[in-house]
């Protein structure tokens, strides 16, 4: 519990994220890879030093036998990372990717991850600490020697690693004069055929430019395209290719406050954050990760009541384990596998869905030849939306006891069932459209009179409720209320007073069932920043995008949380979530800002 102990220090989350939409995984500054789950993005761990410096098991590049410091960064616009370390001998970079390669009109991307070592100046000593520990590092690991690399026995299947370093050197992690190119291929299974540095190098070229493609389609608004940019490219990394699912975030049991047990598995497909992501990348002109989302979705709907949450593969049951041989985060403890949320009702679910096949069904740029399947599972959706909104729910921050009728469950309700009339009548079907709605304007009358508290002066979190809550400044932008409306401006000059703290913005202050919070969740202070953008006050709203932005790592990447008093990076990471916040926002005040300064025009 918060407070019950001194917290731990807190590491840096400092690194990139790499991936190809079958692997995902984190580099660090110190050229170690401390982050790899295998074969899929929810699987147990091959690296998790993020969780367990000692047992966790990493992948690291040594100079005179201990970790160097380089300079870490993206090769420009793309999901390429690159360090750059300075020995005595010389210098030398590393380079980190899971080929995504362009195949006709899709993308050919193993389970496989690459990196490629090459000297700059000089002739530097390094060493190659490969310490893989597969299953969160429950099992023994043997190496067995293979022409040109090693097969990783300890897992659920063997990996191979292949190099052009020889073995005898790998496994005894012996210092050697970079002189030329070292590669290696950690690849889920055997792999057919051995690759040479000719094949590498040119899967890293076709790599590079497959992204730089990708990028070159965004339509990017005026305002801070650099970092939409890379929010869009870290999006990207978490949508299967297999399925269509999109996770929350690579990682597990980052806490959202350290010496707490809030440590949660984010690796899983939520489906509001999923809508949320799809609506992002639809913003920016990319529009097939919605459409293989939705083919995710046919498929779960089907499968039996809806859930906040499944596996990558549609799973729907993700128990909850603690795992005690690791010492988490910084020594926080608490390590979590699985997700009990996906028990949990949480009613703004269906809203959110909605909301997503209703933009991806009327985008003009989708021919649909069968819309049919659209319309089922609005229908699906909509009908679910008006029921469950009379019974309570355990809301959008996931509260394990506390159940409410949430206003922003409600307001999600009153969204699928208005979005689902729209539909209707676009498709002629009347009679629907007549009963839903009669269901959105009866839903929407008691958020507002339910739902705002006159005697407090803002939107609270649940219906005649008393506690602020940050969720409620997404009411402008679902279309609920009018952003200048008295009632929702005192509702965000009393969320600066109650929610604020050196200048990020809490979900709510209340205790939960885990006691107080302390930790900014940082889509909120997005949320906030497009809030005062929509009420008029755009060059506030521009300072707070910009503050909020600063707490970012190195990269431009986002955890879910900050600490407000020391901006160090808690929860888990890269959070989609925060990502999406950022591109809506920013999105959003570039619109506005064009149009305040005559930057609507071409050339302009």
């Amino acid at each position: 519990m918060a407070g019950s102990s001194p917290a731990p220090s807190v590491p840096r989350l400092d690194h990139a994220a790499i991936g190809n939409g079958r692997v995902l995984a984190l580099v660090s500054p110190r050229a170690s890879i401390d982050w790899l789950c295998m074969p899929r993005f929810d699987s147990p761990s091959v690296f998790a030093r993020l969780l367990d410096e000692q047992k966790g098991g990493t992948f690291r590049v040594l100079v005179g036998g201990e970790e160097r410091h380089g300079s870490l960064a993206y090769l420009q616009n793309t999901n390429v990372s690159r360090v750059v370390i300075e020995a005595a001998e010389g210098s030398f970079e590393v380079l980190d990717f899971a080929p995504r390669i362009p195949d006709g009109f899709g993308v050919h991307a193993p389970i496989e991850l690459v990196r490629l070592i090459r000297p700059l100046v000089g002739e530097p000593r390094i060493a190659v600490d490969f310490d893989p520990r597969p299953d969160w590092g429950r099992r023994p690991v043997q190496f067995v020697e293979e022409d040109r690399g090693v097969r990783v026995i300890g897992g659920t299947h063997p990996l191979s690693l292949v190099t052009n370093l020889p073995i005898a050197w790998l496994l005894g992690r012996r210092a050697f004069p970079l002189t030329g190119p070292t590669w290696f291929v950690l690849r889920w299974g055997a792999r057919d055929e051995r690759p040479n540095l000719a094949q590498i190098e040119h899967d890293l070229d076709r790599t590079v430019r497959g992204w730089r493609t990708w990028a070159k389609t965004c339509a990017l608004p005026h305002f801070a395209p650099e970092l939409v940019l890379r929010s869009a490219l870290c999006l990207v990394l978490h949508a299967s290719q297999d399925t269509g699912a999109i996770i929350a975030s690579a990682t597990t049991s980052i806490p959202e406050a350290m010496g707490t047990e809030r440590t949660w598995d984010y690796r899983y497909c939520w489906l509001r954050d999923s809508a949320f992501v799809v609506e992002a990348l639809r913003r920016l002109s990319h529009l097939n990760e919605g459409e293989r989302f939705v083919h995710y979705l046919r498929t779960i709907v089907d499968s039996g009541p809806l859930q906040p949450v499944y596996g990558i593969g549609g799973e729907r049951e993700l128990p909850e384990e603690f795992l005690p041989h690791l010492a988490g985060f910084g020594g926080n403890g608490h390590v979590r596998i699985g997700n009990a949320a996906c028990s949990q009702q949480q009613h703004d679910l269906m809203g959110e869905v909605v909301l997503c096949l209703e933009t991806l069904l009327t985008d003009p740029r989708i021919v649909h030849e069968h819309p049919e399947s659209y319309l089922r599972l609005i229908d699906d959706l909509v009908e679910r939306a008006i029921a469950a909104a009379e019974t309570p729910d355990t809301g959008i921050w996931e509260f394990r006891t506390l159940f409410k009728q949430y206003t922003f469950s409600q307001a999600m309700c009153w969204v699928a069932a208005h979005r689902g009339e729209q539909v209707a009548r676009r498709f002629g079907l009347s009679a629907k459209a007549e009963r839903w709605g009669a269901a959105a304007e009866r839903l929407r009358a008691r958020v507002l009179d339910r739902g705002f508290s006159r005697e407090l002066g803002f939107f609270t979190q649940a219906l005649d409720g008393q506690h602020a809550d940050a969720s409620n400044l997404l009411l402008p932008s679902i279309g609920l209320i009018d952003a200048r409306d008295p009632r929702f401006v005192s509702t965000v000059r009393a969320y600066e007073k109650l929610l604020v703290v050196d200048g990020a913005m809490l979900r709510y202050r209340h205790p939960d069932d885990f006691g107080e919070t302390e930790s900014a969740f940082t889509m909120c202070s997005f949320w906030w920043a497009e809030a005062l953008a929509l009420m008029g006050e755009l060059d506030r709203a521009i300072e707070i995008f910009e503050r909020t932005a600063s707490f970012a790592n190195p990269v431009g990447l986002f955890s879910e949380d900050v600490d407000p008093k020391t901006r160090a990076l808690l929860g888990n990471f890269p959070q989609a979530y925060t990502h999406v916040g950022l591109l809506h926002a920013a999105t959003t005040l570039g619109e506005l800002r064009g149009a305040r300064d005559g930057r609507v025009r071409a050339w302009v």
